[in-house]
């Protein structure tokens, strides 16, 4: 048996199981938070950097499921439309990605998690940020950050969730534009943490064995998804933010 599944008890491979079901479903609900999720509750009880090994295949597969729901016409559209976006995340993804092995852990929790709590409180308390457009500066910014915080940790969801947001992008284009970003992001994060070592034989079968109740828990999700309207879409996903980033938070401060 794999090394890294033979010693782990039963108890700690199935409370990770019920973390991947719990992260799906709420990625199936508001189209993001797998990866904050399951490195934030996984890493409480095994080691960060099998925590982050253990969510890249359950994020890639239900990352391609969620882009191309729509047809895989959209889904290229998308890619097309984000070009600059995605291609700013993938030049930092890869870079932030042999930022693993040196960077403290915990202050990398801080760096995601303040800027992100304190920017959903706001919106929370009324402050709405609007951009009428989109644009080549922001769409390169922005997608560096999320790149660069992806390959760190395996979480590019906040940036990109409040780029989406401020643009107010309609529901179903908001969940596609998530899956494609996700999608070619986690491509390169296979890639860059094979290389970074994070990835190998060990580690593989442990996120493959993920897959499972990850996608189960999409499924779920989605069924919720599908009756909610815009404005509780938007709700939902700022509150799922919220819980995320504190989270994140209370791990770097804690250790």
């Amino acid at each position: 048996m794999d090394m890294v599944l033979a010693s782990l008890s039963v108890q700690l491979f199935f409370a990770a199981c019920v973390v991947a079901f719990v992260a799906g479903t709420v990625k199936g609900i508001v189209g993001f938070a797998m990866p904050i999720l399951m490195i934030s509750g996984m890493s409480t009880f095994i080691a960060p950097d099998l925590a982050l090994a253990g969510l890249i295949f359950p994020t890639l597969v239900t990352n391609i499921y969620q882009a191309g729901r729509q047809g895989p016409r959209e889904a290229w559209r998308t890619i097309v439309q984000f070009r600059i976006f995605l291609i700013a995340g993938g030049i930092t993804l890869a870079l932030g990605a042999q930022l693993v092995v040196v960077l403290e852990r915990e202050l990398m929790f801080i760096v995601i998690g303040a800027p992100v709590l304190l920017f959903v409180s706001l919106q929370l308390l009324g402050w709405r940020p609007r951009l009428q457009r989109r644009s080549t500066p922001v769409d390169t910014a922005v997608g560096a950050i999320a790149g660069l915080s992806g390959g760190m940790s395996g979480v590019w969801g906040p940036p990109t969730i409040l780029y989406l947001t401020a643009l107010d992008i309609p529901k179903i284009e908001h969940v596609r534009v998530q899956g494609v970003v996700y999608g070619l992001g986690s491509v390169l994060l296979v890639v860059a943490h094979i290389k970074s070592g994070i990835l190998n034989w060990d580690t593989a079968l442990f996120s493959l064995a993920l897959i499972i109740p990850a996608t189960l828990g999409m499924a779920v999700g989605l069924k919720v998804h599908d009756r909610f309207d815009q404005q509780t879409f938007r709700k939902v996903t700022m509150i799922v933010l919220l819980i995320a980033a504190a989270n994140l938070l209370r791990r770097g401060i804690m250790g």
